[in-house]
């Protein structure tokens, strides 16, 4: 693990530029939400837990796009399905559980007002359920994977796609605005069963794969390219440091690694979902709450012959 450290340089490792936009993007936040909240409409109460969501999402994000998971993930499949759970189930639900609804609210209200048949199509629930599940299957067929994996260009902005559905598929599962609920409390349940069947495939496929999918991690050829752009210009990554089982990263063989990515994926994916269905069920039993003076089946008499 030492050689990990040496062998590749400081912005390889911790992205710099990637903290300089998450500080910015934390510096803006705190701004609306401490500074410029009584220029929206509807603000509500300062809650701290709202603070605490952020930074944790942040904290997500950047153990999913950057730190030396990200590096690391080049080289251990494994790592890579971890900076995924990171990025897409962790980071994207606590920014918005964050983010208070006055603020969503001014933003779609913004966005309805510029372009209300864009706001109709993309959140319309069937888009967040297929779009995520599509991309995040079809990046995982080995072909595309590995030539994504080779043009950092294109895997930046499949990142950046992955990372906007992810938005659509977990604003229809957290619902943050009551008056944009499409989708009553049951189906919501629905919902998530749905993208836990439709994302079953791909994990099955990496983990019942009779042998390694992924030149990315078997061929020292296409790996070296690809870790090629986490070196200054001119350096060759040390081929100690491709995961074959025998080298300097991991005790697991190409094979076996790709088995516990599979599984890694599915288990953080399935213990995700049962806790936003558990979310889903308190705010269906808040709204089922009897409103002061309402009557309940505990207030009728069990005795009702004094009533005649």
């Amino acid at each position: 693990m030492a050689d990990f450290f040496s062998t590749y340089s400081f912005r390889a490792l911790w992205t710099p530029e990637l903290i300089v936009v998450l500080a910015l993007t934390a510096f803006i936040y705190y701004s609306i939400i401490l500074k410029k909240r009584h220029n929206f409409k509807g603000t509500d109460k300062y809650f701290v837990r709202r603070n605490i969501y952020f930074l944790l999402g942040l904290a997500a994000l950047y153990l999913g796009w950057g730190s030396p998971l990200y590096v690391a993930g080049h080289s251990i499949i494994t790592l890579h399905m971890t900076q995924m759970v990171f990025a897409y189930f962790a980071a994207v639900p606590l920014f918005i559980l964050a983010i208070p609804k006055w603020l969503l609210q001014s933003g779609i209200d913004w966005w309805r007002k510029k372009a209300e048949w864009i706001y109709r199509v993309l959140l319309h629930p069937v888009i967040g359920l297929i779009t995520f599940n599509a991309l995040f299957s079809f990046y995982h067929i080995p072909v595309v994977f590995d030539e994504v994996m080779q043009a950092p260009v294109i895997h930046s902005l499949y990142q950046g796609a992955l990372f906007a559905s992810a938005w659509l598929m977990w604003w229809h599962m957290l619902s943050p605005l009551p008056s944009g609920y499409k989708l009553p409390d049951l189906r919501r349940i629905v919902y998530i069963f749905a993208n836990g069947i439709l994302i079953t495939p791909a994990c099955a496929m990496i983990i019942f794969a009779g042998s390694p999918l992924y030149e990315t991690y078997t061929n020292p050829a296409v790996w070296s390219e690809v870790m090629a752009y986490c070196l200054p210009p001119g350096t060759s990554p040390p081929t100690s440091m491709m995961n074959d089982g025998a080298g300097t990263m991991s005790f697991l063989d190409a094979h076996s690694d790709q088995q516990l990515a599979g599984v890694v994926m599915k288990i953080s994916q399935e213990l995700v979902y049962v806790t936003t269905i558990g979310y889903v069920f308190k705010q269906w039993l808040a709204k089922e709450q009897p409103k002061e003076g309402e009557w309940t089946i505990s207030d009728i008499p069990a005795d009702t012959d004094h009533l005649k």
